[in-house]
Formats: structure tokens, sequence, C-alpha cells
């Protein structure tokens, strides 16, 4: 199964030239390091940021120039910075191309949980509402299952929703799976993975092929 950064590198595959991309909290950050070589894209952050770069080599950091998350990043020749007021018009305005998010839970119908578990405190939504309101293509980073082993793609989202039928594909450490109107369709499984096994921590309906290739990762 893939790490953290496998995840990033399969979803970097989905990048097409001339993209502006939103990388929201999370794993969804690491895919500015994979972008591959032969095209252009264009990071933004909701705080306020156009033209992310991969994140600074240790002791290069500057504390100013950070993402969403709070993490130091680096920034691309002709990079700007702007209000927040800017990076939503920007994101209402459906101007990003791909949204990559991190989730807690996706259902087999699209919808999205990634902001609250009750009883937990959050300082709020963030930016996530707006995103997933507005984006063109959406793409979910996460695992497959949680640290309980339960699985997160579900027939339905039990935690309060982010977003409803917005989510078109997920990348997990298991699987890319596209959402379909009959519900999760299996499309690779991560090398050394087998489709029982993904059927096994899949709680919704998984489509599954006659043959369902490994990715390709190089």
């Amino acid at each position: 199964m893939l790490d953290k950064n496998g995840i990033a590198k399969r979803i970097a595959q989905e990048l097409k030239d001339g993209y502006y991309v939103n990388l929201g909290i999370g794993i969804p950050t690491l895919v500015a390091n994979h972008v591959p070589e032969g095209i252009a894209v264009e990071f933004q952050s909701e705080n306020g940021v156009l033209g992310m770069g991969p994140f600074p080599v240790e002791g290069t950091e500057d504390a100013d120039i950070i993402n969403a998350g709070k993490q130091t990043i680096t920034t691309m020749p002709g990079a700007s910075f702007f209000d927040s007021a800017t990076s939503f018009s920007m994101i209402r305005g459906q101007h990003i191309d791909l949204t990559i998010l991190g989730a807690m839970q996706v259902s087999e119908s699209g919808d999205i949980a990634n902001w609250k578990i009750p009883g937990k405190m959050v300082k709020g939504m963030g930016g996530a509402m707006d995103l997933v309101a507005s984006a063109q293509q959406i793409i979910v980073a996460m695992m497959h299952t949680n640290k309980a082993g339960i699985s997160k793609l579900m027939q339905k989202c039990s935690l309060p929703l982010t977003g409803v039928h917005c989510v078109k594909k997920i990348v997990t450490n298991l699987a890319v799976i596209d959402i379909v109107p009959e519900g999760f369709r299996l499309l690779e499984r991560a090398p050394g993975v087998s489709v029982r096994e993904i059927q096994n921590a899949t709680d919704g309906h998984l489509i599954v092929g006659k043959n369902t290739p490994e990715m390709l990762l190089s």
C-alpha cells in the first residue's frame, strides 16, 4: 500500500498543463512536490497565495510564507500574495480547475465530510465549503480506513457534510476510485494490494471490473 507521499505522487498524475489547482490541508499539500516534468501548474492556497512551490529544504524556511495549514512553503517565479477576499473571489468565481482535498469520509454518491467530528473542538469550516461548492473538479486524497480500521468510503457519511455530490475521484493508500451513479468504481490498486483487500476496506458499493491494474507511479 502507499504512504502519504505515494498518494500525492499518484494524484500529481491528474495535473494538466495550465491548471490552476487548490491544495487542501494534509496529504494534498504534498502534491506540489511531485509535479510531472513538462507541465506548468499554478497552486493556489486560500490564505492568499498563487504560485506555491514544493516544501522548502530544511534550514531555508521563511516563517512568513505559509499555506492554509500554516506550513512553510516556497513560491515559484511570478508568485503573488493577496487578501482572503481576493482569494475567495478566485474560488467562488470558479477560476480553480482542480481542488485536491483531504477527507474524513466520502460517500458512494460523492458527498464529502472533512471539517468536523461531533464533540471535538474545531476552529471552523475554513474554506472547505466554498471549495466544494465552486470547484470544477474535486479529487480526495486520504487513507482508505481510519486508525481503527473502519472504512472511510461509506454508503452514507455519518459525519457532518461539507458538500454533496461533488467528489469525482478518490486516491487512497489502497486504490484509485471514481465515483459514478452506481457507486465507487475501482480503477487502480496500489502496488501489492489485492482487489479483495480493497473490497474488505470499502463500506460503500464497489464496482470491480475483470482486470484492475496496479498504479504506475514512475
